[in-house]
């Protein structure tokens, strides 16, 4: 019998049965895994598979071939969260899209971490501005640990690390503004922080590296069915603008 225990992070549950779930988790070793979790829809167990919690996870199967069996204990709620319009949809576009785009049983414990940090930061930071760009931030490295990334180091152009300033959408590497000079209207915006840098100082900022990882991850990863997801982030990045206007 196969059989896993780990902490995780709880990213999408569906109905199965009259009274079952299917549950997808993010776990630090075993990366997303999937498990079906008896009376999942039960008054009891509701409030613990919620997107975002961190359940202590058990996962027990006959062969390798066969969906686990799951059970789940609560470690940590979102719970407070859901019920908050804004930190409600940023919870809900990031495990939708951790759930749909990672493949199974493939260990990604940077992601894992990176999660987690942007769920804690959407239930502390003073501000939107500040869990905005750890969201960017996990996205670019979603695009990265799925083969996507993006090259942010030095200009596609000159080579140099000096003065890079936007992002071409058709290569995503950076530009400098000397080799973007006439050019700037078809390249976008790369704020400091995406590159590392300190935290932005305003939510365009934040929302600028918002913009550049939306059009890779509509571009590379959110093929066919996924596409729906898009919708997720649209209404997200919506009250992110209204959050500033």
């Amino acid at each position: 019998m196969a059989s896993l225990t780990a902490d995780a992070i709880v990213c999408a549950v569906r109905a199965h049965g009259e009274h079952g779930a299917i549950l997808r988790a993010l776990t630090r070793e075993a990366g997303l895994v999937a498990g079906y979790v008896r009376g999942g829809r039960s008054r009891r167990l509701r409030p613990i598979l919620m997107p975002g919690n961190l359940v202590a996870l058990e996962l027990r199967a006959r062969t390798e071939d066969q969906l686990a069996g799951a059970t789940a204990e609560l470690l940590a709620s979102r719970a407070p969260l859901l019920a908050e319009p804004l930190p409600s949809a940023a919870i809900d576009w990031a495990t939708s899209l951790t759930a749909a785009t990672l493949p199974e049983s493939q260990s990604y414990p940077m992601l894992y971490d990176a999660l987690a940090g942007l769920l804690d930061a959407i239930g502390v930071a003073p501000s939107a501005r500040q869990w905005a760009a750890a969201l960017a931030r996990y996205e670019l490295l979603l695009l990265a640990e799925l083969g996507f990334g993006l090259d942010l180091d030095v200009c596609v152009v000159t080579g140099s690390a000096n003065g890079l300033a936007f992002v071409s959408p058709k290569s995503g590497g950076a530009v400098c503004e000397a080799a973007a000079a006439g050019y700037e209207a078809r390249l976008l915006p790369l704020p400091p922080f995406l590159r590392g840098g300190d935290p932005p100082s305003t939510m365009g900022d934040a929302l600028a590296g918002l913009a550049i990882t939306g059009l890779f991850l509509d571009r590379d990863l959110l093929e066919g069915r996924n596409r729906e997801l898009l919708g997720v982030r649209a209404r997200l990045i919506d009250r992110l603008n209204r959050a500033v206007a």
